[in-house]
């Protein structure tokens, strides 16, 4: 199995990283324009479970998760914690719908959580906060071993 050389497929995670953290972040601001209250009502509306609880949850992972990943920091955990935000919206307000974002479709959950996934299966790439700790983690067990 061939893929792109060190450079250019760092170079693709870290803009993949980029575009996902923004439009969460983009989504959590967003949510949190419209309060806490606001945002629990709305999903109160479309049916979530504990509405309060999960716009608190949703809202967290798209602006903390979102920075994260932007980040490269922590970007298991992010990818992880987005995919099962964006599964909660696909089942709760897009399952059954169209693919198209504009017939109130799956199309963004999909492809974010998707990316998230993806993120969380291969790493961030040597562009991050991951890697740069990464590298000082191992320079630091070699000092002590030696």
């Amino acid at each position: 199995m061939r893929s792109l050389p060190a450079p250019f497929s760092d170079g693709a995670l870290l803009v993949t990283r980029l575009l996902i953290g923004v439009v969460l972040v983009a989504h959590g601001l967003q949510k949190l324009g419209k309060g806490v209250g606001g945002a629990a009502e709305g999903f109160a509306g479309m049916g979530v479970p504990l509405p309060t609880v999960s716009t608190l949850f949703v809202m967290t992972v798209e602006v903390l998760g979102g920075a994260l990943l932007i980040a490269g920091a922590a970007t298991t955990v992010a990818g992880l914690a987005t995919v099962v935000a964006m599964a909660g919206a696909f089942l709760f307000a897009h399952f059954g719908s169209a693919v198209f974002v504009s017939d109130g479709g799956w199309e963004l959950v999909g492809v974010i959580a998707a990316g998230a996934l993806a993120l969380a299966a291969v790493g961030p790439g040597r562009f991050s906060v991951d890697h740069l700790l990464a590298g000082r983690d191992a320079r630091s067990r070699a000092t002590v071993g030696a």
